[in-house]
């Protein structure tokens, strides 16, 4: 056997690892999301995926280190959507844009990813993962507050704070309620999330931004 057979070979396994956690990662979005976390299991999983549960022992030990993979590898494309959405905006764009785009990014990533927000905000939630939900929220939280701080200047730093709570909490109560709708209904209520966000802002930062 040739060196370059030796050297292709172990690429070749690690390449259908690859292939086979990527399906076992698929399969286990698709049962975090019909049964929630606390509800599924390893089987499901694995019958979910069609492959046998020694299969999947090969490459998980149970159903945690599964959904921390899966969260970990979400969290990574989640910070550069959000990094995305949250980039500083020109000044003078109008503030229904600006509000738009931002919620349009955030929506885009959730819904592709309903797994995310199934493991995120279940009541059984692994303590690597909630530690890590915990830095990312506090992450969007101060970048809401450096686009805030820069479009409402000479505002106290607890009045930046507590608007960029409220502007999370609203996405994150219109998120629930479109990841609960298809559609239209799923589109007319994103709409309605940007409304309730631009209604809110708007006597804060001026309808332009940069022109309050």
């Amino acid at each position: 056997m040739s060196d370059t057979s030796e050297k292709e070979q172990p690429r070749r396994r690690q390449a259908r690892g690859e292939r086979r956690i990527a399906q076992l990662l698929k399969a286990a979005s698709q049962v975090f999301c019909t049964t929630g976390y606390t509800a599924a299991s390893t089987n499901a999983i694995a019958r979910e995926a069609g492959v046998s549960p020694g299969t999947l022992y090969q490459f998980f030990p149970n159903k945690e280190a599964i959904a921390i993979e899966l969260g970990d590898r979400l969290m990574h494309e989640m910070r550069e959507a959000y990094g995305e959405a949250l980039a500083p905006v020109a000044p003078g764009t109008p503030l229904e844009e600006a509000i738009g785009s931002a919620v349009d990014r955030f929506m885009a990533f959730n819904t592709d990813h309903p797994v995310f927000f199934a493991l995120m905000h279940g009541p059984d939630i692994p303590g690597r993962m909630a530690e890590a939900h915990d830095q990312l929220h506090t992450t969007v939280v101060g970048r809401i507050e450096a686009l805030l701080t820069s479009l409402m200047p000479g505002t106290a730093q607890a009045d930046i704070t507590r608007t960029a709570h409220v502007c999370l909490g609203i996405y994150k109560a219109g998120l629930e309620l479109v990841l609960a709708r298809e559609g239209a209904e799923r589109a007319a209520y994103v709409q309605e999330t940007k409304d309730v966000l631009i209604r809110y802002l708007e006597p804060l930062v001026g309808a332009s931004l940069g022109r309050a």
